[in-house]
């Protein structure tokens, strides 16, 4: 029976089967492709990570300890590849006479290098002249002495006499940051910023010059071993700072006070674990949908043969067959759909990673692949259980007179009579309120804390949000095509004409299947644009990004001490390709006893220059709060920490000091007006913003600290290079191109752009097989009814009617609330997945040309099922067509 039974399936119900099939490998290929694609990412985030970090170790000498001996420990612990001996010296100030006039600076650093640390740890130094040996200046020192090489540099000392050297060349120290940090300080209490004045010299030089200092003044003269670690560590971030830290702890332990160790590669990884989190939550907010999507289609292709299923069980129960024999010819076909499914979606999955990604398995590691090959499997064995075992094995229980009953009244379904759809939007409202506020934090990664955790719960959200959607889309859609049966009918007249009413009642009768279909093309849609719709968003919030730390498209920044005032703008205005050069003042203002940025702006014209968001500010839109500080000069924006910190309320009155222009603090009254969260080159945490010119009337100094160009969004680079050209070597200038590279996460090394193809095409098929291949599946199994229709007097034209009907009812009903529910999902995402944005959205990016091209291409399908089957009908003899069915 089994054999007679495949092959029947095979000869009378491909159709369904090959749905079930395509069905399942969709669940399977986006599963496989997602999961080897996580895991793939999660090892590019610890090899981005790792690579990223100049010195690796950063061993702070004990004073009194031989650094000899400590660079002896390092070098003997596993894992350590090479290290490095370096000095460190408080200089009182550097002065040079060059030109004929002497340029003093203030207090600064010395180094000293061996010969070999350019070549042991090439991300530290970047060379800008000379050939990055001898006596070497960094750039921001060479331009406040207006020296480079060959020029005479006096570097004082406390207590000794000035040391000169010959300056051989200028370099930059792009992580300079890191290199200047103070080891063992707690968070926070470290310098803000590296030193502005720093000179370094080869180590046999730097003993020299430094010896009568560390014998007088041996707490002004340091050394750290700077050690270069293998990044031969576990692909998991989160596993990779563990060991990483755990390595770390192990040479503490070991120099047993001698030294402390500065792990720049494990405070890196820290940052990396909770980025591999993110990617993990976007893996489940926008791969899980999918997966689930694609098993409802596989249910719903299934359901679509329900009742040919049942009386074909019935007749097999009235010759004898028992339910043991029919569930095992159902096991069959799950299990035929299963493989079948199975073997289509990996072949479909490793396609997808070749066109996306360039690798026929993602780039995976062979257990990785094996792991994911079986979990995909695993789900797609499940998918074909559940849509062909379960309801074969739930229709054999049933009697063989109710098997046999083509018509019917069907119970309606227990989740309408107890309103499930209103229950599961309101417990998506319930998750929505509680993300807001501060408090609510996707991901918690406390520094220094091996353990992370997710806030798992949020997921219900949008999961509430998207099925609540699709059961109130089937309540609706039942309730058109019930009580609504006027309105559809009066809808269908210009098409079916006097079969508008029979229109109608057809629709009616079939409204269990018709609404299933509404519903799923819903779902898909709703998948497919709030899909598109995040990651259109993560793209501008990533450009946000870059352009908050940058400034403008491009940004000069004056060196310490320039006087250049907002004159310059109209020169950096002429440069080609400039639209708009904004002067921005910066000081440092002391607020109390503790010291923040202050960002003069010129509030009438900042807008021209820099794209403001509502959201960076609070107490106001930044249009309004902009107006405010040009009709009341003494106004300022704090941050919200600021407010916190010193109780301050609107229209207080703030007392600041800053330097004036001879470096003087004066006290500067200010009044209160609203709070700044974020700014174009501000820090993260405590800034002020205040209008440029009240700030320069009141200190008698407007020199300018940097100017924001727009440049139109194109040609950064190009126009950097120009504007370099005009201001010499003093500016530095930063193109956002440039800087977007710099400040990317860690998260950015998920490739969100493959990632993006291969959501947004499974999407597409999905809603191309919710609209086009769900509709054909459902007309061909009531194929009796249009031929009986035909065989009473129904014309061509009459039949093409009653097919279009239901497939124009489908594509507008699931349309729109495909279009609605989509719209609300999306503002879902973004909200609970907040954390991957910084800064938060200031709206949502629609992709407008995905969103049109996913619409027309269902639109194409949905009519091509529909003229395919109108054509099918008219052409078959009609009581052949009957006898056969």
């Amino acid at each position: 029976m089994t054999r007679l039974w495949w092959r029947g399936l095979l000869r009378r119900r491909r159709g369904r089967l090959a749905g079930a099939v395509i069905g399942t490998a969709t669940a399977v290929a986006l599963l496989a492709a997602l999961g080897m694609f996580l895991a793939t990412s999660k090892a590019s985030m610890t090899a981005r990570a790792a690579s990223g970090v100049g010195v690796d170790w950063q061993v702070q000498v004990a004073q009194g300890a031989d650094p000899a001996q400590v660079a002896a420990a390092v070098a003997a612990e596993p894992g350590t590849i090479a290290t490095e001996v370096v000095g460190f010296a408080t200089t009182t100030g550097l002065s040079a006479t060059t030109g004929g006039t002497t340029q003093t600076t203030g207090p600064g650093v010395v180094v000293g290098l061996p010969a070999g640390y350019a070549a042991t740890f090439p991300a530290e130094l970047r060379t800008l002249t000379g050939d990055g040996t001898g006596v070497l200046l960094a750039q921001q020192t060479a331009a406040n002495l207006h020296a480079g090489a060959g020029d005479t540099v006096s570097i004082g000392l406390a207590g000794q006499s000035p040391v000169d050297v010959t300056v051989a060349g200028v370099v930059d120290l792009p992580q300079a940051d890191s290199f200047f940090q103070t080891v063992g300080a707690p968070a926070g209490s470290g310098p803000t910023a590296p030193p502005d004045n720093v000179i370094l010299l080869p180590a046999d030089q730097f003993a020299t010059a430094t010896a009568g200092l560390a014998s007088t003044r041996p707490d002004l003269v340091t050394a750290q071993v700077h050690a270069a670690r293998s990044h031969a560590l576990p692909a998991d971030p989160a596993a990779a700072y563990v060991a990483a830290s755990g390595a770390a702890h192990h040479m503490d332990v070991t120099l047993a006070g001698a030294g402390q160790v500065g792990d720049n590669l494990g405070a890196t990884l820290d940052a990396a674990r909770s980025d591999a989190l993110y990617a993990q939550a976007l893996f489940l907010f926008l791969g899980t949908p999918g997966a689930v999507l694609a098993g409802l289609l596989t249910a719903t292709l299934t359901a679509t043969g329900a009742t040919r299923r049942r009386r074909d069980q019935a007749l097999l129960r009235s010759r004898g067959a028992s339910t043991t024999a029919l569930t095992r010819l159902a096991a069959v076909e799950a299990g035929a759909v299963a493989v079948g499914g199975g073997l289509v979606g990996l072949a479909l999955a490793a396609v997808v990673g070749r066109i996306a990604f360039g690798a026929w398995g993602f780039g995976a590691s062979a257990l990785t692949w094996l792991a994911w090959t079986a979990t995909a499997l695993g789900v797609g064995a499940l998918v074909a259980a559940l849509t062909v075992l379960v309801p074969a094995r739930r229709d054999a229980t049933r009697t063989v007179a109710a098997g046999r009953r083509s018509v019917g009244r069907e119970p309606r379904p227990w989740w309408l009579r107890w309103w499930l759809d209103l229950w599961l939007l309101a417990g998506a409202g319930v998750v929505l309120w509680l993300t807001r506020g501060d408090t609510y934090h996707l991901v918690l990664a406390p520094e220094g804390v091996s353990q992370l955790s997710v806030s798992y719960w949020v997921f219900a959200g949008p999961a509430l949000l998207w099925l609540g959607s699709g059961l109130l889309t089937w309540r609706l859609a039942d309730a058109l095509l019930t009580r609504g049966r006027p309105v559809v009918a009066a809808a269908a007249r210009p098409f079916a004409g006097p079969m508008a009413d029979t229109v109608a009642a057809s629709l009616s009768r079939q409204r269990r299947p018709v609404a299933r279909a509404v519903v799923l093309l819903a779902l898909a849609l709703s998948f497919a644009a709030s899909t598109a719709t995040f990651n259109a968003t993560y793209r501008q919030q990533a450009e946000v990004d870059a352009q908050l730390t940058n400034g403008g498209d491009v940004t000069v920044t004056e060196p310490p001490g320039s006087t250049v005032t907002a004159d310059a703008a109209a020169q950096l205005a002429a440069v080609p390709g400039v639209r708009a050069a904004e002067p921005l003042l910066h000081r440092y203002a002391y607020v109390g006893s503790d010291l923040q940025d202050l960002y003069g702006v010129q509030p009438g014209s900042i807008g021209t220059a820099v794209h403001l968001q509502d959201s960076w500010f609070q107490g106001g839109t930044a249009p309004q709060l902009m107006s405010d500080l040009a009709a009341s000069p003494d106004n300022i924006l704090v941050s919200a920490e600021t407010v916190k910190d010193f109780q301050l309320h609107p229209g207080d009155t703030l007392k600041l000091r800053l330097p004036d222009a001879n470096g003087s603090l004066v006290t500067v009254p200010f009044v209160y007006a609203g709070v700044a969260t974020e700014f174009p080159t501000a820090p993260k945490d405590s800034f002020l913003v205040a209008n440029a010119d009240y700030v320069a009337a009141q200190t008698h100094n407007p020199a300018v600290g940097a100017f924001l160009l727009d440049t139109g969004g194109v040609n950064q680079a190009q126009v950097a290079d120009a504007v370099r050209a005009t201001v010499g070597t003093g500016p530095q200038v930063t193109a956002v191109t440039s800087t977007r590279a710099v400040i990317g996460s860690s998260l950015t090394a998920v490739d969100l752009a493959g990632l993006t193809r291969v959501e947004l095409a499974f999407a597409v098929a999905l809603a191309v097989a919710a609209g086009g291949l769900v509709l054909a599946l459902a007309l061909a199994e009531r194929r009796r009814t249009f031929a009986l229709a035909s065989a009473q007097g129904a014309s061509p034209r009459q039949l093409r009617a009653m097919v279009g009907a239901e497939a124009g009812f489908v594509a507008v009903a699931g349309g729109l609330a495909g279009a609605v529910s989509g719209w609300a999902l999306s503002l879902m995402l973004v909200r609970v997945l907040t954390g991957v944005f910084d800064p938060p959205p200031d709206h949502l990016a629609v992709p407008w040309p995905y969103l049109a091209a996913t619409a027309g291409i269902t639109a194409a399908a949905i009519l091509a099922a529909n003229a395919g089957f109108a054509a099918w009908v008219a052409g078959r003899p009609v009581i052949a067509e009957i006898k056969e069915l």
